[in-house]
């Protein structure tokens, strides 16, 4: 009897998720979701990537007030 390949379990893992949740905005996701042409994933990485951006600015203005207090 011949032997059937199975996935592995990481691999039906990694077919099962969901692209919904939190994806940070770096090229290759928002690519994907523009190449799939899914009006509601692109508009859920879009929201995802200004969230982002906007809490990496936040941290950025702290990081930088945080030197501007050091260097002086």
């Amino acid at each position: 009897m011949p032997i059937r390949k199975t996935k592995s379990k990481a691999t039906k893992k990694t077919a099962a998720k969901s692209s919904t949740g939190v994806v940070p905005p770096y090229g290759p996701p928002i690519r994907d979701a523009i190449a799939r042409g899914n009006l509601e994933e692109m508009r859920a990485v879009a929201r995802s990537a200004r969230k982002w951006i906007k809490d990496a600015e936040a941290a950025l203005q702290k990081l930088e007030e945080s030197i501007t207090k050091l260097s002086k």
